[in-house]
């Protein structure tokens, strides 16, 4: 390969070389777009976790893994002859300038609000253009995180009108939402606790979307603050000669509370 030529022509390159059916690597040769979906999925969580550790170095790592995703998508389309990685590029290139008139065509707004609403009738001209136009939700993506999906939905309905006007409708719905799965627990009806229980999940993704937070992030902040803090007892477990199966709940409560205090005073 040349030193001279693109990073991407290089990366595409290589990956042809690893899905050569000859001299190629066995398994990625095997793969196929359902197979490298899942890793496909995990790269860009792992971009989110760079981002929210605020490492760069690892962001510009886990990037490139996602980008190798996209490309090795691409290269299995190629060799069914479907569309190739400059397609996938030509694409996404027509579609932003094809939104951004304002930027591209001189079109002007005189509003966020105007050009937003100019944003959601291009992307409504061009679900009816593939004939996605039987439902508002058709095209909210189904593999999408359960918790996305669900403020994703709710802001589609929200566009026509389908919406709580308030915040304080959205809790409202919440404890009566609560107060449904109490009741289900005490019949021991499973599969009713398990309606309930997506029901409360549900409008806890609309109250996300009535706050402007991102659920996914929000529940990721708090998995790892739970993470730090029982590392927190573990350790101090250990340096009494301890491990958590050792101890109990009032002595590990103890030192839950203690990391918080911890925490608090590191700021």
């Amino acid at each position: 390969m040349s030193t001279a030529e693109r990073p991407i022509d290089r990366l595409i390159a290589i990956m042809a070389r690893l899905r050569d059916p000859e001299t190629g690597c066995p398994w990625d040769v095997a793969q196929t777009f359902a197979t490298i979906a899942p890793y496909t999925v995990e790269e860009a969580y792992e971009v989110a976790d760079a981002i929210e550790r605020g490492d760069l170095s690892d962001l510009r790592e886990e990037l490139g893994d996602l980008l190798l995703q996209v490309v090795f998508h691409a290269r299995i389309a190629e060799e069914a002859g479907d569309f190739s990685f400059d397609d996938v590029a030509n694409a996404i290139s027509d579609k932003l300038v094809r939104r951004h008139p304002h930027v591209f065509e001189g079109v002007r707004y005189e509003t966020v609000g105007e050009q937003q609403s100019a944003w959601e009738a291009s992307k409504a001209a061009e679900r009816a253009g593939k004939g996605r136009n039987a439902s508002l939700l058709d095209d909210v993506p189904v593999g999408l995180p359960a918790l996305t999906r669900g403020l994703k939905l709710t802001a589609r309905a929200a566009r026509v009108g389908f919406d709580w006007p308030h915040v304080s409708f959205v809790l409202d719905k919440l404890r009566e939402e609560i107060a449904e799965l109490e009741v289900e627990i005490a019949s021991g009806d499973q599969a009713l606790m398990r309606e309930e229980l997506g029901d409360i999940l549900f409008v806890c993704a609309n109250l996300a979307r009535k706050l402007d937070i991102e659920p996914e992030d929000a529940l990721r902040a708090t998995n790892a603050k739970f993470t730090r803090r029982f590392k927190h007892i573990e350790a101090q477990l250990a340096a009494r000669g301890k491990t958590p199966e050792d101890s109990d709940l009032a002595e590990m409560d103890a030192l839950w509370d203690e990391a918080k205090i911890v925490e608090k005073a590191k700021g």
